[in-house]
């Protein structure tokens, strides 16, 4: 059973592991003691250590892969508990990438005092350790990815970041009743980088809390000069990305209505867009706080719908006031009946549900015009508009015509 230790005994005079064979296992010691032997060019050995009840032996080699270092003797009766390599892979393919590094080159570096000292070194056919870190890092783009991250952070405390608005179209009369609100980085270097690059290094960094702090007091600001360019106060909303990262925050609905009020919007002119992995992840939390955040007005909309888990118990169970159909099914509505139906369904549940609908990615209006038949309330996509500076904005929508949907 996967995270299950097994269980292994041996008597006082047994090899458990030898030198140069290939590991594939550790062992914790729970009773007993062994000795640690390293083996000569010359065919003797010698003792290097002692290891006794709570110690692990042979954790090497179920890192790398690498041949055992030394030879392993009991020097009285043991119990053991194995691990296997398999478990110890799985286990850390769950964590952070930079730490999968860390531990590595900490291994690498640890095996390469070893093969320099003078037992070992006659007898070093490990490759050097520039040469396993160097293979590592490539593998899994772990440099890649700090220096993303870093960049990104002095991107975000230099104001090199911002933020662009899509327009959300009522599909009934065709204006624009608000906005998402997506984060742009023009790398000074690079050039674009796509959100699909950042935002998941920002959350495994933390930097998305602030980056998201941000992101909604700019967002908030930036409504508030729009709509007053455009003299539509109170009629405008904008939608703004949040992660479990900022649900995490124990301030984090202080702070929200804080930045809200600062501002000088209204809550309900704000619209959390949230996915179904933090429900999953952290459901008594987000319950408790999405709740605080619509009693205070603010609305609350699931991303990408039909995506994730999408069990209809989070309709339920969670103040869900938006679905937003994922583009991938509006995309294919005309080549897979399947997409089609299954598009229909949704904006059937959100109607029965009393939910309002938003359908992503629209790209032409033939699109548009099959969801407006189904009774599709909202619509985003390049159809429509794309996303836009708060500038481009105002400007768009003061010449702003209704959208053309029905023939």
């Amino acid at each position: 059973m996967e995270g299950v230790q097994a269980k292994k005994s041996f008597k006082a005079g047994d090899i458990i592991m030898r030198q140069n064979e290939s590991g594939h296992c550790a062992y914790i010691i729970e009773e007993g003691q062994v000795e640690i032997l390293v083996e000569k060019p010359d065919g003797t050995s010698q003792q290097v250590g002692t290891r006794g009840e709570g110690a692990i032996i042979g954790e090497m080699a179920i890192v790398d892969e690498a041949p055992r270092t030394a030879t392993v003797k009991a020097l009285k009766d043991c119990k053991m508990l194995e691990i296997s390599r398999e478990d110890f892979s799985q286990r850390l393919q769950g964590t952070d990438p930079v730490i999968q590094m860390i531990s590595q080159v900490i291994l690498t570096r640890y095996r390469d005092t070893l093969t320099r000292s003078d037992i070992l070194r006659e007898s070093d056919n490990y490759p050097p350790p520039e040469v396993i870190e160097r293979g590592y890092t490539e593998q899994t783009d772990v440099v890649e990815s700090i220096k993303i991250a870093n960049e990104f952070k002095a991107a975000l405390e230099n104001g090199d970041l911002e933020m662009h608005y899509q327009p959300i179209i009522d599909l009934g009369k065709g204006g624009v009743i608000g906005f998402e609100a997506l984060m742009r980085w023009t790398h000074k270097e690079e050039g674009f980088i796509s959100p699909g690059v950042f935002i998941p290094i920002a959350e495994k960094s933390g930097l998305i809390v602030e980056a998201t702090k941000w992101a909604t007091k700019e967002s908030c600001n930036a409504l508030k000069r729009i709509e007053t360019a455009l003299q539509r106060p109170g009629e405008l909303y904008v939608s703004v990305n949040f992660s479990s990262h900022d649900f995490a925050e124990e301030d984090f609905v202080e702070n929200l209505l804080k930045t809200i009020n600062d501002s000088g919007i209204e809550p309900k002119q704000i619209k959390l867009e949230i996915t179904e992995r933090l429900l999953i992840t952290q459901p008594d939390n987000a319950k408790e706080k999405l709740q605080a955040c619509r009693d205070a007005g603010m609305g609350i909309a699931i991303d990408d719908f039909g995506t994730g888990y999408s069990s209809l118990s989070y309709l339920y169970y969670f103040p869900i006031e938006i679905l937003k159909i994922d583009q991938s099914f509006i995309r294919a509505m005309y080549k897979e009946d399947r997409s089609l139906e299954l598009v229909k369904s949704i904006v059937g549940l959100g109607k029965n549900m009393e939910l309002s609908i938003i359908a992503e990615g629209v790209e032409d209006i033939e699109e548009a015009r099959l969801l407006q038949d189904m009774g599709c309330d909202n619509a985003q996509g390049f159809y429509f508009a794309r996303p836009m500076s708060e500038e481009n904005v105002i400007k768009e929508l003061a010449s702003w015509e209704p959208a053309k949907i029905t023939a």
